[in-house]
């Protein structure tokens, strides 16, 4: 974090020009105009030009984070004013939803269909992995509805999707470069590991902490560099990670409460999801972020990256 602090502090004067140009929606396009605007108007201030790249910050992850934050707020609507006795069951009720948000941000170019390859992707890899795991009883949705594979509603796939969703235009909006980034190889085969070990660890010895500490020695030297607006900032990736685990861990909460789908301790009445989950969540990312590295192979920062005075 401190990298990021110190970068923040060294910010130039604000009256820089226009970001390198990048693939960006309508919105995106908005909110680096405004920032523009506001950098030329204002005077030569450190602090407030720190300002504005925080509300750039926090409107962009908003926006990379709206698949995600539209459908919890699905969830939950569900969750308290879906009739009980509705004609159309609770479950295939929400995919109808999940895949209609999915329709309207194609259609009106709010993701790209680049975005779109990854995402049907992580539907893939995450209804695989419910299957399986609603089979041996990790968790459980509601027995209603016929849009549904087996004991897995088709909606849950949307949320592994969600996940996705974020990841790819985080990598896209930030245009984010890595320095000493491992081989995709050895990611993969890490991912690999990780993804076989959520399955198997039911028979065999769970291996999360070694694959935990594998993740540590294969992507502790990476730095991960990101532009908000117009000067690139740093993070360790390792940090990065945990953030985004902590992020869906706490949407995770919300998801449970809304009832889309409980945990076994949680049948007798819904509590806070324990926090062992986290790690679950943190090696969960790494095979995402194999997944989307695959499509936007990571780039190492540049000096021609970086907008001059």
């Amino acid at each position: 974090m401190g990298l990021v602090l110190r970068d923040l502090r060294s910010y130039p004067r604000p009256d820089l020009p226009r970001a390198p140009a990048r693939e960006l929606t309508v919105v995106e396009e908005r909110i680096d105009a405004w920032a523009r605007a506001r950098l030329a108007r204002m005077p030569r201030s450190p602090a407030r030009v720190v300002v504005v790249e925080l509300v750039v910050f926090v409107l962009k992850q908003g926006w990379a984070c709206l698949f995600g934050a539209l459908l919890l707020a699905v969830l939950l609507a569900a969750r308290f004013w879906y009739p009980d006795d509705a004609v159309l069951a609770r479950n295939d009720a929400l995919t109808l939803a999940a895949l209609t948000l999915q329709v309207l941000m194609l259609a009106t170019r709010l993701e790209t269909v680049r975005e779109m390859r990854v995402v049907l992707l992580f539907h893939v890899v995450g209804t695989v992995m419910e299957l399986f795991k609603t089979d041996v009883g990790s968790w459980s949705y509601a027995a209603d509805g016929v849009l549904r594979v087996g004991a897995v509603p088709l909606f849950s796939g949307f949320m592994y999707a969600a996940v996705g969703s974020y990841l790819v235009r985080v990598f896209r909006i930030f245009d984010l470069r890595f320095d000493r980034y491992p081989a995709r190889w050895v990611t993969a085969v890490l991912a690999a590991a990780i993804y076989v070990n959520f399955f198997t660890h039911h028979w065999v010895a769970d291996a999360r902490w070694l694959l935990l500490a594998g993740v540590v020695a294969v992507y502790g030297r990476t730095v991960m560099h990101f532009r908000v607006h117009a000067r690139r900032l740093r993070m360790p990736v390792l940090l990065a990670f945990t953030l985004v685990a902590s992020f869906i861990w706490a949407a995770e909460n919300v998801a449970t409460f809304a009832g889309a789908w409980l945990y076994p301790s949680q049948v007798d009445g819904w509590h806070v999801v324990g926090g062992t989950k986290l790690v679950s969540w943190f090696l969960l990312m790494i095979v995402s972020v194999v997944l989307v590295a695959w499509v936007y192979p990571p780039r190492p920062p540049g000096r021609a990256d970086d907008v001059r005075r």
